[in-house]
């Protein structure tokens, strides 16, 4: 049980004084119920309410997907373009959600954010090895010596040891579909280039064993409820 102001707080609500007047506003339902006292007592489990007419479920940590465009800098302190935070709600950013990892300001797809530390450290450690898929669109034609060398290992400018991909499949002309499981920075684009190709384009469709919903447009968000944890947590690259 806990009192409906430390409750809005933990959600992202402002500060305690700033959710007790949400609360004395008349601008907060529980369960469908108009509550004015503050420190009314609630079980949170499966717990839904209301603030300014918003539909919210008490969540313990936010597991979010984002289908992220080109032309935003996963940063709250974004230099040249908008940040993908500004596709979130307030609540969410009160909160601190954080992404999991990054893509580049150019870069499209599936980003995760939450506000969970542990789940971070799970899907950015280089030691746990999650299987993220790219579609990438390349300047110049695919070759055979070009995939091999992908699969094989190339080696990057800062690191002596080769980094292979995971897999590696031709698409058409100047376009596959690439598996790594390391987060370095670039990583994909300095693959390529130390394969002798370049990339002209880069669209991440999956990570562990969930991929993007066709159904989630683009520069819009999701709740990662428990089937796709699951999912994420599988780590095994669904079949396309």
């Amino acid at each position: 049980m806990i009192e409906l102001e430390r409750l809005l707080r933990s959600q992202g609500f402002g500060s305690r004084a700033d959710c007790r007047a949400l609360v004395r506003s008349g601008s907060v339902c529980v369960a469908g119920q108009l509550c004015d006292n503050p420190f009314a007592r609630f079980d949170t489990d499966g717990l839904s309410f209301t603030v300014d007419g918003v539909a919210w479920l008490y969540r313990r940590c936010a597991y979010l997907a984002l289908h992220k465009p080109a032309g935003y800098e996963c940063s709250r302190r974004p230099l040249h373009h908008p940040s993908v935070y500004s596709l979130l709600p307030d609540p969410l950013l009160t909160r601190g959600v954080q992404a999991v990892g990054r893509l580049d300001e150019d870069s499209t797809g599936l980003l995760l954010l939450t506000d969970d530390g542990q789940f971070i450290h799970r899907y950015t450690s280089p030691k746990k090895a999650v299987p993220k898929v790219y579609e990438v669109t390349t300047r110049h034609g695919v070759d055979a010596p070009q995939m091999s060398a992908l699969l094989a290992g190339v080696v990057l400018n800062d690191d002596p040891r080769p980094v292979a991909a995971q897999d590696c499949v031709l698409l058409g002309p100047r376009c596959l579909r690439l598996t790594v499981t390391e987060g370095r920075y670039h990583l994909v684009k300095r693959m390529l280039a130390a394969a002798g190709n370049r990339v002209e384009a880069l669209h991440r469709i999956s990570i562990g064993g969930f991929v993007l919903p066709a159904s989630l447009a683009v520069g819009k968000w999701m709740w990662l409820e428990t089937a796709e944890l699951e999912r994420l947590a599988a780590d095994k690259v669904s079949t396309f």
